[in-house]
């Protein structure tokens, strides 16, 4: 993909990505490094360490070495690319940064973060030489790396403040997911679904159709402009998983005067295709759900008339137009992986 931000930021902290650990946060905590909302200014506000910035901030280094903070992934993932974010940080930004990851499978409540951090040797691999910024400004920095990854060490040269960390890839959730014969949300952000392309997303990005939970609030969904010529609105999930869909759920939460008319579902079995094979005319839709009512602010569940599947990716139709907050494709897994 030429533009990997349109990836899913699987450090996302709505995906469950958390700081773990840094060595030092003198002036503004790690946690805000993975916050889901852009960084801000605030004009002529202080705390008692220093200026307020919205962001990670170490203190100013006297001492060889360089600062960093570790983070655990929302999802396991192969990453593409991360945006490093120095938005108002003008005279305190890093002059670089590197990325180092692993794979660390399972539990982890008794690892001790800073030790992992700090250990030189395996099983960290670095995946992101040492790269300069710039101050104020989203830096993005492809990465060439094959393997799977759960937890990032992010080390900035040689102290600074970073407002937001942005790791974009392709969800590599654990198999035991897609065990055969068990219903799950085939279309889920955090199996590995996602979202290719959309008629229009003016008002809501089409990505957060599969975000986990419900949504927060009228700003949380999908949602078009309003449609002032004929046809109608539509949006296409690549599923996590090939499988035949069982049910599905559509999610109108906060859509209280701009809720679509009716929506309708259609399903194709089509590995491997492109978003425009998709959107033109190449794929083989097929009716998953009839034409049905969409009723304002509320959550609807249908199951398909007839079989529906194995598919790979679902359209989702709205008539003319409007927002919907969730859709889930529930199933059961025909070819795991």
């Amino acid at each position: 993909m030429s533009d990997f931000t349109d990836l899913i930021d699987v450090a996302g902290e709505r995906l469950g990505g958390v700081a773990l650990a840094a060595n030092d946060e003198f002036f503004a905590p790690k946690e805000d490094l993975l916050k889901a909302t852009a960084p801000e200014w605030r004009e002529g506000v202080y705390t008692d360490r220093g200026k307020w910035m919205d962001g990670w901030e170490t203190r100013r280094r006297r001492s060889p070495g360089h600062d960093w903070c570790l983070l655990r992934l929302g999802i396991p993932a192969r990453i593409h690319g991360v945006v490093v974010d120095t938005s108002f940080f003008r005279g305190n930004f890093p002059e670089s940064c590197s990325l180092d990851a692993c794979d660390l499978p399972g539990a982890e409540e008794d690892v001790d973060h800073h030790a992992l951090a700090e250990t030189a040797g395996a099983p960290w691999v670095e995946i992101l030489p040492r790269a300069p910024l710039v101050g104020d400004t989203r830096n993005l920095l492809p990465v060439a790396y094959p393997g799977r990854v759960t937890h990032l060490r992010f080390n900035i040269f040689p102290d600074g403040g970073v407002a937001r960390l942005r790791v974009h890839g392709d969800p590599m959730p654990d198999p035991e997911i897609f065990t055969a014969g068990l219903e799950v949300d085939l279309a889920a952000m955090q199996h590995g679904g996602f979202v290719v392309a959309c008629s229009d997303m003016f008002f809501g990005e089409r990505q957060n159709l599969i975000l986990p939970g419900r949504a927060l609030n009228m700003g949380d969904g999908w949602e078009t402009r309003r449609r002032r010529g004929p046809g109608h609105d539509w949006t296409i999930v690549r599923l996590a998983a090939r499988g035949t869909i069982t049910r599905v759920e559509i999610d109108t939460d906060y859509y209280k005067g701009n809720a679509p008319g009716s929506c309708m579902l259609e399903w194709c079995d089509a590995p491997g295709a492109i978003a425009a094979e998709l959107a033109g005319k190449k794929a083989r839709w097929n009716p998953l759900i009839a034409e049905m009512a969409l009723e304002p602010d509320g959550r609807h569940e249908f199951e398909p008339a007839g079989a529906a599947g194995p598919a790979t990716h679902v359209r989702l139709n709205i008539y003319p137009d409007g927002g919907v907050a969730r859709l889930r494709v529930f199933g059961m897994v025909s070819q795991p992986g």
